[in-house]
């Protein structure tokens, strides 16, 4: 009787221990196939290479040629390696150009101080950005777009400063966005459908807009919904880190500002753009600033702008502003507007809609010409001057013809031909070229996945390509899961970037020799192709472009290069 009870009770506890050990190799097995899947905190494959990388940079890039999308080797046999070794952790948040203490050396009036200016070659940074401490990866859209970890961005001030217009709350380990903003407090969705009354932005013909002084980008955020991307810039002042709290949510974002250049971006680019409360002086300069609007504006497209000088005879005792004052604002950006051309389409409350006419035909009348501007080059924008004068609508062919081709709904001209390209205003790109651009960067993006299986999984939100071309590989990988920078480097033989934005995607122009007007750690996932071939004839070497860049990846991302080197190629 006591062997049967002690054989029984063997059992009993041999089948206990067997459940435990199944269930904890079940577990351990769940929490690995949940890391691996880049949803948790590490991701296998970006680890991996990581864990195989020394963080050098070669000084003599010898590429063998391999076809069939083998993998390529580098042949570093003679090479001399350059090691980049952690900056000091009161760099965790450097921005090389909108340096808060070089901006205080410049003037403050348009907002000077506030532009690019960028540090001397010799004190230029050439070590590695650190993570802050605690530093998380970031939550998947669409949950990143309302909840961002709190060590990603440790500033609280907004907390305080935006409270009661719900821009941003502290709540345990994270921030919350509520989706408020200072013009609707009690969120962006409602405002949104206000302006759809007017602007189409549910049948597709609405697909880019221009978000100036864009606080934390909730506008931009929300307006995802409408399948609208936005390109949301804010100055790096006084409200900390906002274009920071835009990226780290998965919003296209940059630091910028309305000052005394122009914005880098191509002319007739904008679908919409839109001022909330954001502290632009419309009026100021003779209008410059609104004749900016008016060159990145697409024929046909819409400003919208709402606060204060809208209906300020109703709230002019809250903004505690001199009446007159008030008047005379508003009447001078009405004669802005009027002067541009542009046909007001509503005012209600606070917000007012201008619609740019769709050529300068239907302007000739006007008692009031505005100057024109003399360059001939509308997309020479990089360091150029703003000024005072409108850029002249392309010639058309009837005075009924839209300028740059009859708008196509997204995603419909997502691989349509572009009017730029089918004018023949692209020298050396015509249509057949556009459409094997296209045919190409979609076997090239499949082998991408076929390397990367979590490629299009969420896992990667904010990607950037560092020499966009035609925007073939962002068309190719377009998903509601993630949107693409298109960067156009200003020494490019052609200019495209007004071909990316009529696909409906967005870019900005940039010199590699500078770094990048963003905060460290801000996009999952960089694509370079052509870049170190683009500036080899230039007298800045490799390890520059690359230092430039570098400091801008997020932990655990991934940067894939299609590197050709004197008519050779690899793609890692």
């Amino acid at each position: 009787m006591a062997t049967k009870g002690n054989s029984g009770e063997n059992r009993t506890r041999g089948s206990m221990s067997l459940f435990i050990v199944v269930g904890l190799c079940c577990f351990f097995y769940i929490l690995g196939a949940w890391q691996r899947s880049g949803f948790g905190k590490g991701d296998s494959i970006a680890l991996e290479i990581t864990k195989k990388t020394d963080c050098s940079i070669l000084s003599n890039l010898n590429y063998e040629t391999h076809h069939g999308g083998d993998a390529g080797t580098v042949d570093d046999s003679e090479s001399n390696f350059q090691e980049f070794k952690p900056c000091d952790d009161r760099y965790i948040d450097y921005t090389p150009c909108q340096d808060q203490m070089r901006a205080m050396l410049f003037p403050r009036k348009n907002m000077n101080y506030r532009e690019r200016h960028c540090p001397p070659p010799d004190e230029k940074l050439h070590c590695l950005i650190p993570a802050p401490k605690g530093y998380a990866t970031p939550f998947r859209w669409p949950k990143s777009r309302d909840y961002v970890p709190y060590a990603n961005a440790p500033y609280k001030s907004l907390t305080v400063e935006k409270a009661v217009q719900n821009w941003i709350q502290y709540e345990g380990n994270v921030f919350r966005f509520p989706g408020g903003g200072t013009q609707f407090p009690h969120g962006a969705d409602a405002y949104i459908e206000e302006l759809a009354s007017v602007i189409p932005m549910d049948s597709g013909m609405v697909r880019t807009a221009l978000d100036t002084g864009c606080g934390v980008a909730s506008w931009g955020a929300y307006l995802f919904k409408k399948n609208v991307i936005t390109m949301s810039f804010a100055p790096r002042d006084s409200h900390e880190a906002q274009v920071q709290f835009a990226l780290e949510r998965g919003v296209p974002a940059v630091i910028g500002v309305l000052g005394t250049i122009k914005l880098p971006y191509s002319s007739r680019a904008f679908d919409m753009a839109h001022c909330s409360r954001c502290l632009i002086p419309w009026s100021a300069n003779d209008g410059m600033y609104m004749m900016e609007i008016d060159r990145v504006l697409r024929p046909g497209g819409y400003w919208v702008l709402s606060g204060p000088l809208i209906n300020w005879r109703t709230n002019y005792q809250a903004w505690q502003r001199p009446i007159k004052e008030l008047e005379e604002e508003q009447r001078k950006i009405e004669e802005i507007a009027k002067l541009l051309c542009w046909e007001k389409k509503h005012e209600k409350g606070e917000t007012a809609i201008w619609q740019k006419r769709i050529n300068y035909d239907y302007c000739q009348e006007q008692d009031t010409q505005p100057t024109m501007c003399e360059s001939t080059d509308a997309e020479d924008v990089w360091y150029k001057k703003m000024e005072a004068c409108v850029t002249p609508y392309p010639e058309t062919t009837g005075p009924d013809k839209v300028v740059g081709g009859t708008w196509k709904s997204f995603p419909e001209r997502l691989n349509a031909v572009p009017f730029r390209i089918s004018s023949g205003s692209i020298k050396g790109i015509g249509v057949e070229a556009y459409q094997e651009d296209n045919r190409s960067w979609r076997k090239h993006v499949n082998s991408y996945k076929r390397i990367n299986k979590i490629l299009d999984s969420g896992r990667y939100r904010n990607i950037m390509d560092m020499n966009a071309g035609l925007g073939s590989f962002a068309a190719a990988i377009e998903s509601p899961k993630l949107w693409v920078m298109n960067v156009m480097p200003t020494i490019a033989e052609k200019d495209t970037l007004g071909v990316i934005y009529e696909r409906g995607l967005i870019g900005i122009y940039h010199d590699w020799c500078e770094a990048f007007s963003t905060y460290p750690r801000t996009y999952d996932l960089i694509h370079a192709n052509g870049v170190f071939t683009l500036y080899k004839d230039k007298s800045v070497s490799v390890d520059t472009i690359s230092s430039s860049f570098l400091i801008e990846i997020k932990a655990f991302n991934l940067l894939f290069l299609k590197v050709s080197f004197s008519g050779t190629g690899i793609e890692h």
